[in-house]
Parts: structure tokens; sequence; C-alpha cells
């Protein structure tokens, strides 16, 4: 499962998450909140995505009742989603990511980028190993801000 050259997967620098970013229109949310949680990070830096052009998938942790966010439908898993993912925004706890492992490796994102304060390097470690590129512990609301220029992928 891990390939010797994992490391090169570790996206850490300007220039990694700039061409990464460039190559990126659709971006699964796990653990998105909905609008009744609309002042929290799970739901504004989501919802700062789409309206700069994203095609922004809901994949909500809890929330069972919720059919739709930001006008999307809301997915269970990321595997269910079907299509090519180009990245997974990941809103949980680092001792919350160990269950959504299988889930992620299942659905082959592109990337998946685990917000602020959220850093598991074993996690980054499995997820790198199987090609899956892997950003941790930054903000994507920043890091999208700071390219203003950027628009999504066609």
């Amino acid at each position: 499962m891990n390939s010797p050259d994992w490391r090169l997967r570790l996206i850490e620098d300007e220039a990694g998450i700039g061409a990464l970013l460039a190559r990126t229109a659709r971006i699964a949310v796990l653990g998105i909140k909905p609008e009744s949680r609309a002042d929290q990070p799970a739901h504004y830096v989501p919802a700062y995505a789409q309206k700069r052009g994203f095609d922004v998938i809901p994949v909500p942790v809890y929330y069972p009742d919720v059919t739709e966010i930001l006008g999307q439908k809301v997915f269970r898993e990321v595997s269910a989603i079907g299509g090519r993912v180009d990245l997974v925004n990941v809103f949980r706890r680092p001792g919350d990511l160990a269950p959504h492992l299988d889930d992620l490796l299942a659905a082959r994102p592109g990337a998946v980028w685990l917000q602020s304060g959220i850093r598991e390097d074993d996690f980054a470690r499995q997820l790198a190993g199987a090609g899956i590129d892997v950003v941790q512990d930054r903000c994507i609301l920043v890091e999208l801000r700071r390219r203003a220029h950027l628009r999504p992928r066609s």
C-alpha cells in the first residue's frame, strides 16, 4: 500500500498548494455543517469556495435529517458521490479521522485537505501511500483568498 515515495504526496509549500488549487474544481466537504450553523467554519469556508465557483459536495457527519446543504444534495460517504472528486476538505478532529480512512481510500480523491489544527501523520501517510495528495493543518479559506485570481478548472 505504501510506495517508497509517499512523502512526495505531502503538500507543504506554497507552490504545491497553488498547483493543487489550480487543478481543483470539485470539492467534497467531509464534516460540513448546515445553514443552521452558518457562523461556523465548517459551513462558511465551503460556502466561500462555492461562491468562488468550485463545485462543493456536502458530506456531513451529523445532521441525519439534512438532505441538502448549500443547495446541493448531501452524501453520507465520500465514496458514494460518484465521478471524480478533486479534493476532500476535512473538518474533523484528528482523533475522529480514522473511521473515514477506508471511505477516503475507496473514493480515491485527488487530494485530502485537513483544515487548520488538524494533523494526523499516520492518517496522512496512509493516504499518501495510496497515491492521494495530502495537505495538513492549513486553512483552505486563507489559501483561496491568497489566490483571489484563481478560478476552478473546468
